[in-house]
């Protein structure tokens, strides 16, 4: 339960998680907690069990780790009933008007349009953060009678046409039959599909059977960005709506959604990495969608990995869990090589569709205009002259990723981070991807006053003007953060492209997961290079799989597809591997190295972070901790300490101790150990410092 309490001067809100008898300070220290805000528990006792669990895993404070559970609204300590959260909605008169009739009184126009937008209402702080001033808008609507205030409900009204179901082929009947057959018990399935073999398909078929039996079902997915297709879908199957959980939405539609399922009115509950901790009232399965996906890992606070903890959640209420993929997380395939997962296969595409071609293409030799090859250029104007679609990845968004002056060599720097400033030539400004800082695009060398500064590399937008220049004819679409950056902008975009709008489809790895795109026949990886030769141990195998990814958006209708990665370093065994053998064998392959070198997923690892202003503080409290760590764990490979790979960012320094342990019970030990001696360390007090248990990302 929350509590209301006393906090220096001000109020805090607090959680209730059990009571004493009697009080570890003196009885006239207490101070009376001013109000208890809830009548009954939030959360109820397995729940809380799993999260103290998940608390004691990663080594976090449990304040914190039960307030991600919480919404906001929540957390704030707001009414948990939908009573209090008041929202404007437009009436059917307001819905039927076009606000473009509304030239001369632009602020109603805008507020309409933002309203049609969001048929289900928003609440006056979501209106303030959409659009400003529209208290004065609403209130000229509201005498016309195009807007009433509402109580927000759930379950929002959905269309009542369902579509029917699709004809499984025999490996999607297995592996609904298998996952079927565990219902009431605990098993973890990692369902390893290529590409555009229907892994969308067989979670239908498992949740209408969940559904069926009156329980309910968790899907997660790694991107915001994958939610509304899928949304979409699965309420046209099953007729229903379904509960949408994520950082996109509005306060009170993540609470409606999160009330929903606590209460067990959905059925059914999408959402990315936080939905996890979403309480149920009958949960009987949960599926992990894109596994392997960095995203499900959260990078701040409380670090944990959404499969993970879901796969533990799974087996304490004793129901099955999914993992699916078509590049499987190397831990994955670990476990299930070793038979602690059921490994179930689709080798093949729905609907008979082909597996794309996939040919390498040197880059040494080759006739380069703006770092695309001219036999890449000849089959992409093949591929839109019959009229389907081309699609191009590059990792790397902005124009360029560095100025340079052709006189003095003077670079473009970063004065906060090690970190080169990235062209945006659209905006005029330079920006640093990792810390936010930007400047206007100097006129002149700021070095020696020279003016012919170029940019050097190339980023989605310089690409986007080269491929308006050679194909005029052929509308471009750019996807990346960049155009992306308004509410809806990527959904207005993706349906471009599947309307046929834009020929030519260009982006970053938003582009890479979940997207299906038949008319896309010609897929073009532009700089395969980056990950080769990364000091991050997991580097080549995100680069597998996202070339896996990539490609696998190549000929997912009749027509099959072409793929060509461009690239400095052909015969690369781990390019050779995947493109001759396929990721399975880069997979095992891959895993052979790391249990040879000892790393994860043969051993465990937790990571020390420290960073402060001054270069010498992280690197001298973290020499203290590795020593004491050796001293009471020899057993324990402690790396470090060492620069982070990016060793000054947002003007802090960051050093990082790594450990690895053979057994994982030996490694939670020795790190419960070393927070106790970060709490007597003085130094400790003049950094900030962080741990993460099983590390996804060492920079």
């Amino acid at each position: 339960m929350r509590v209301r309490v006393p906090f220096g001067r001000g109020e805090k809100i607090g959680l209730l998680l059990a009571l004493a008898s009697q009080a570890a300070v003196p009885r006239h220290r207490l101070k009376p907690a001013l109000a208890v805000l809830d009548a009954e528990p939030l959360l109820d006792a397995p729940l809380l069990d799993w999260l103290c669990w998940v608390n004691d895993y990663y080594h976090h404070a449990i304040g914190d780790t039960v307030f991600t559970a919480l919404p906001r609204i929540l957390r704030r300590g707001e009414a948990t009933t939908m009573k209090a959260f008041r929202c404007w909605r437009l009436t059917d008169e307001g819905l039927a008007q076009r606000p473009e009739n509304l030239s001369r009184a632009p602020r109603q126009a805008a507020l309409v349009r933002l309203l049609q937008q969001h048929p289900q209402g928003l609440t006056p702080v979501e209106l303030g953060r959409e659009l400003a001033s529209w208290r004065s808008a609403m209130q000229a609507l509201r005498k016309k009678g195009w807007v009433a205030s509402v109580a927000p409900l759930w379950p929002r009204p959905v269309p009542p046409s369902r579509s029917p179901a699709r004809q499984l082929n025999a490996e999607q009947v297995r592996a609904v039959e298998a996952v079927e057959a565990a219902r009431g018990r605990f098993a973890c399935f990692l369902l390893d599909g290529v590409t555009g073999s229907g892994k969308t398909e067989v979670y239908l078929a498992l949740i209408e059977r969940v559904l069926a039996a009156g329980e309910q079902a968790l899907l997660l997915l790694p991107e915001i960005g994958l939610t509304p297709q899928l949304v979409g879908r699965f309420e046209a199957r099953f007729g229903r709506p379904v509960a949408v959980l994520h950082s996109g939405l509005g306060d009170s539609e993540r609470l409606r959604a999160w009330l929903a399922a606590r209460e067990g009115r959905a059925g059914i509950v999408i959402g990315t990495r936080s939905a996890v901790f979403t309480p149920f009232a009958r949960l009987g399965v949960i599926i992990v969608d894109e596994e392997h996906d960095a995203s499900l890992k959260q990078q701040e606070g409380l670090r944990y990995h959404a499969r993970d903890i879901a796969v533990a959640r799974a087996h304490r209420l004793g129901i099955p869990v999914v993992l699916g993929s078509a590049t499987p997380s190397l831990e994955s395939m670990a476990n299930a090589l070793a038979g602690r997962f059921h490994l179930l296969r689709l080798s093949r595409r729905a609907g008979g569709a082909s597996p794309p071609r996939i040919e390498r293409l040197d880059l040494k030799h080759q006739t380069l205009r703006e770092s695309l090859a001219e036999p890449l250029l000849r089959q992409a104007a093949e591929h839109l002259e019959r009229g389907e679609q081309v699609l191009l990845f590059l990792n790397r968004r902005g124009y360029a990723p560095t100025l340079i002056c052709h006189q003095c060599g003077w670079v473009g720097q970063c004065r906060r981070c090690d970190s080169h400033l990235t062209l945006h030539q659209e905006a005029g400004r330079l920006r640093c991807h990792h810390c936010g800082a930007e400047c206007p695009v100097p006129r002149q060398c700021p070095q020696c006053g020279n003016p012919d500064i170029r940019p050097r590399g190339f980023g989605t937008e310089r690409i986007e003007a080269a491929l308006r220049e050679y194909f005029p004819s052929h509308p471009v679409i750019r996807i990346d953060r960049d155009t992306t950056r308004r509410k809806g902008s990527l959904q207005a975009l993706l349906a471009q492209v599947r309307n046929g709008e834009g020929q030519i489809l260009l982006g970053t790895q938003m582009l890479a997961k979940g997207h299906d795109f038949p008319n896309v026949t010609l897929v073009a990886i532009l700089d395969a290079d980056q990950g080769l030769f990364s000091t991050d141990f997991r580097a080549t195998e995100r680069l597998a799989q996202l070339i896996v990814q990539v490609a696998g958006r190549a000929g997912r209708g009749h027509k099959r597809g072409r793929v060509v990665i461009q690239t400095h370093h052909p015969d690369h065994p781990l390019l050779e591997t995947l493109v001759e053998q396929g990721y399975q064998a880069f997979a095992r392959s891959a895993l052979e190295e790391r249990r040879l070198a000892g790393l994860p997923p043969f051993r465990h690892a937790a990571l020390f972070r420290a960073e402060a202003p001054e270069a010498v503080l992280p690197q001298a409290f973290l020499e203290r901790l590795a020593g004491f760590c050796r001293r009471i764990s020899p057993t324990v490979d402690c790396l470090g300490p060492a620069p982070s790979p990016m060793e000054r960012r947002a003007g802090r320094y960051r050093a990082q101790v790594l450990l690895l342990a053979e057994r994982r019970q030996l490694l939670h030990r020795t790190v419960a150990r070393l927070l106790d001696y970060i709490e007597q360390e003085k130094l400790a007090r003049r950094v900030r410092w962080s741990i993460d248990v099983d590390p996804q990302d060492l920079s």
